[in-house]
């Protein structure tokens, strides 16, 4: 019995030291996106963003049918589009181009093909 009166004031501790970490006010109970599924409980508003665990559930569906959570771009900027492949990589100013900007772009001008409008610099 006295073993589980300390793991209770240790936890009620625990508690504690986390809200306190937190920026006064922001603490509360909520849910967060833990790997692939919803965690829900109590910290800080920043770290648990979902007042509910039905919110949690709507983003982590809508996270893993954008194939842009995937990381499909090398570099650049990924937008989910409604043609094959499902997403589009924008380019401009990383230095690279392609389909994932994986290409790097050239230093000279290349013989015989255009040149990437990605390597473009203004």
């Amino acid at each position: 019995m006295r073993a589980h009166a300390v793991l209770t004031l240790l936890c009620a501790c625990a508690a504690i030291a986390l809200v306190r970490a937190c920026e006064p006010g922001q603490a509360h109970s909520g849910c967060k996106i833990f790997g692939a599924s919803c965690s829900c409980g109590y910290g800080c508003k920043t770290e648990y963003i979902y007042r509910t665990k039905e919110a949690c559930m709507n983003a982590l569906r809508e996270r893993s049918s954008n194939i842009c959570s995937r990381s499909p771009c090398v570099r650049g900027i990924c937008t989910q589009t409604a043609q094959d492949p499902g997403f589009a990589c924008k380019c401009e100013g990383t230095g690279f181009y392609g389909h994932r900007c994986e290409k790097a772009c050239p230093t000279i001008p290349m013989r015989g093909l255009v040149f990437p409008h990605e390597c473009i610099v203004i």
